[in-house]
């Protein structure tokens, strides 16, 4: 089993940065790929970003390009995803999910092998 926490949210003004962690225990994460997701109220969980097990694929969703980048150590069993030039409309709860295929992790599929609970970030006016 792996359990994944996400942690590194907040209040921060539009135009700021913070950067998400996603650490894993029980199990290393090196074979997995990793997505973040989020989810703002009301709304449907989105697909942010994802990394391959090796960290050499990335894949964005077109409203973070460019803004946001994700990165993985796997010697720290961790999954980061730095986030700059914040809006308003990126205040969510973001996930992270890890499954051992990219592709899976890419529909953002309730099937991943394993889900975090979130942190919220919350970007003001």
């Amino acid at each position: 089993q792996v359990q994944l926490v996400e942690s590194g949210g907040g209040l921060v003004q539009a135009g700021g940065s913070l950067r998400l962690s996603c650490a894993a225990s029980g199990r290393t994460l090196s074979r997995y790929a990793v997505g973040w997701f989020r989810q703002a109220p009301g709304k449907e969980r989105e697909f942010v970003s994802a990394v391959s097990w090796g960290g050499a694929n990335t894949y964005y969703a077109d409203s973070v390009k460019g803004r946001f980048t994700i990165s993985r150590d796997n010697a720290k069993n961790t999954v980061y995803l730095q986030m700059n030039s914040l809006k308003p409309e990126d205040t969510a709860v973001y996930y992270c999910a890890a499954d051992p295929v990219v592709s899976v992790v890419i529909s953002g599929s309730d099937d991943m092998d394993y889900w975090g609970k979130g942190t919220l970030v919350t970007v003001s006016t």
